[in-house]
């Protein structure tokens, strides 16, 4: 098969690799039909090289048709639509139980002291080859998938895979009082779900990003948006009585636009030896924190910061007085996508598309286009917010 696999940093190629097989009773074999390049792979085509071996399969927003399955899989069939989850959950364990499918404890990645394992990410999520593939072998499939009907097409269901439910998360995460106001910091993908999932619940949201095009993509789903200034903090602290959102979600994470000596050290740590980098990066605070700094600034007394955007520095310097004095609320953690879908596929399935999942995907290509659009993709170029790659497109 035909597979996005990685080569290096800024470089990934798409190869002719070995069909994946049935290892394990449990498992299916999927033919994929649509899957999609996340702000979260951008850190494995940037940053966490480390943490990666020459022809890894990325990829984690997937969805298709399963054409095998293994002896012991009971709850899917030949034949059957599903979207993959991008965690891999058993179901049954104490945290699956109670909703935390992403510190699954039977597919836990002890060795890094990590949560669940994730498709396409890394040895510290397992290094399970991912999705942006023409087949994908699903472990513990009888839990891990999203059966989908057949009528609506699929970028209708797509996004179910991780950045609908993070967004959703990063909401419920942020406790947006009634009447509220919600600041999102950063209009990519998730950003633009959250906002959208903020007026749904009948916020008031004001959204920050420095790209045109995802300002005005965000402004027809009734958000406010601003550019990233140095005076956007005071304005909208200033729209909100003086006294700042009652929420803010940082949808940016670890790459945000900063300090420019830490964004030195993380283009020099993907240059060590990897056995040397990865103990850095497990270490170090080798993470931009603009975007958390803006956040924590922004957000009123009492007030909650979401985090949806991923981190991988454990050295990071935080204004601890500053969290304190305010009495902040800060919520984060890796999406549990299980635990919000039968919220979300009434809204999924609406004919009136009420999150606007069909306004999101800006390119649609091949999958043998897909080095092409992570550079496109990394570069913010030609308004791109959201690529959908399809293995069986011609080229």
């Amino acid at each position: 098969m035909k597979a996005l696999t990685w080569q290096g940093t800024r470089r990934v190629a798409v190869k002719d690799v070995p069909d994946p097989t049935i290892q394990e009773p449990t498992d299916a074999i999927v033919r994929i039909t649509s899957t999609a390049i996340c702000g979260s792979d951008l850190h494995l085509y940037e940053l966490l090289g480390p943490f990666l071996d020459r022809g890894d399969i990325l990829g984690h927003e997937a969805m298709g048709v399963v054409v095998e399955v293994g002896s012991e899989v009971t709850q899917l069939a030949v034949g059957d639509r599903i979207v993959v989850p991008f965690n891999i959950a058993c179901g049954h364990c104490f945290m699956c139980r109670n909703g935390l499918q992403s510190q699954c404890e039977t597919t836990q990645v002890t060795e890094y002291g990590s949560g669940a394992a994730l498709f396409g990410y890394t040895k510290l999520y397992g290094q399970v080859p991912g999705g942006q593939a023409e087949l994908l072998r699903v472990p513990l499939a009888d839990y891990n998938h999203i059966r989908v009907g057949g009528a609506l097409p699929d970028e209708r269901y797509l996004f179910l895979s991780d950045i609908l439910p993070t967004a959703w998360q990063a909401v419920e995460y942020a406790r947006v009082p009634e009447d509220g106001m919600l600041a999102v910091l950063g209009l990519g993908p998730v950003g633009q779900l959250a906002a959208r999932i903020g007026v749904y619940r009948g916020h008031r949201v004001v959204a920050i990003d420095p790209v045109p095009e995802r300002r005005a993509m965000a402004e027809r789903h009734g958000v406010l948006a601003y550019d990233l200034t140095d005076t956007v903090i005071d304005e909208l602290r200033d729209a909100a009585d003086g006294r700042g959102p009652d929420s803010v979600i940082d949808a940016v994470g670890m790459e945000a636009h900063g300090h420019r000596g830490v964004a030195a050290v993380q283009r020099a740590t993907g240059l060590l030896p990897d056995g040397i980098a990865r103990g850095v990066m497990q270490k170090a605070g080798i993470d931009r924190l603009g975007a958390l700094y803006g956040a924590i600034d922004l957000v009123r007394r009492g007030g909650t910061v979401s985090l949806s955007g991923v981190y991988a520095g454990d050295a990071d310097l935080l204004p601890m007085k500053t969290i304190f004095d305010k009495q902040l609320t800060i919520r984060a953690g890796q999406c549990n996508v299980k635990r919000w879908i039968d919220d979300l596929m009434p809204l999924v399935e609406d004919p009136h598309d009420p999150l606007g999942v069909m306004d999101l995907a800006t390119h649609h290509a091949p999958l043998e286009n897909a080095p092409m659009l992570y550079s496109t993709f990394q570069r913010k170029e030609e308004g791109c917010i959201k690529v959908v790659l399809h293995p069986g497109m011609s080229a």
